[in-house]
């Protein structure tokens, strides 16, 4: 009988994800070259944009750590607009449940993942907002999600965002799984605003993206 299980409560390590679905990392160099090559430069307006963006949360994170809520509220969703994934041919959705089947332990993972960006039927990004939890668990339970790509010939994007820090993984489903890691981008640098560095990624996925969706198009 098949059990289910919440991932929040399942998946703590990256241990657990290499048990459950023999997820390990690449040790192909040219993986994960999405966010540190050929990324496109910003505008004048784009990094003023940025520049307030950063202005504003660390005002408000002066006074205190500050919940996830207010996290999408400062971070994700103008980081989202400025790289134009609420836009054609993006949608954003919300508290998505997603379900993994694990098919050797006869048994499926249940989560809800904070932000998902798709495209007609492809998943471009997840985004989870974390500040009550440690990266070191943020990352599993991110990428049990992303398990859940139901176009495992393609690969998908995701991001952690503490507030304070910043995070990228691509992962290809497909085969024996895969993924890589970006370096960890800090927001509390004196003098260097590492949001231009996030939102290059983030335009740098969306034109990737956005060239396979028109590729499927294509083909179909």
């Amino acid at each position: 009988m098949i059990q289910t299980y919440p991932i929040s409560k399942t998946i703590a390590t990256l241990a657990d994800l290499k048990q459950r679905f023999n997820l390990s990392p690449t040790d192909n160099d040219l993986f994960f070259q999405e966010w540190q090559q050929d990324l496109p430069q910003l505008t004048a307006q784009e990094k003023d944009k940025i520049d307030q963006i950063q202005r504003r949360f660390l005002r408000h994170r002066e006074r205190s750590t500050l919940p996830e809520g207010v996290i999408n509220q400062l971070l994700i969703g103008p980081l989202l607009t400025l790289a134009g994934l609420y836009d054609e041919p993006f949608y954003v959705t919300t508290e998505t449940t997603v379900e993994v089947e694990v098919e050797e332990k006869d048994e499926i993972l249940r989560g809800r993942i904070d932000t998902l960006v798709i495209a007609q039927q492809l998943w471009v990004l997840l985004v989870e907002s974390k500040s009550t939890i440690a990266f070191s668990v943020a990352l599993p339970q991110l990428m049990t999600y992303m398990m859940a790509n139901p176009n495992p010939e393609r690969p998908v994007y995701g991001m952690i965002g503490s507030g304070d820090e910043f995070l990228f993984v691509k992962m290809l489903t497909g085969g024996v799984p895969q993924y890589d890691l970006s370096n960890l981008f800090y927001l509390l640098l004196p003098r260097r605003n590492q949001l231009y560095d996030v939102l290059r990624i983030l335009k740098q996925i969306a034109k990737i993206m956005g060239a396979n969706i028109g590729v499927m198009s294509d083909v179909n």
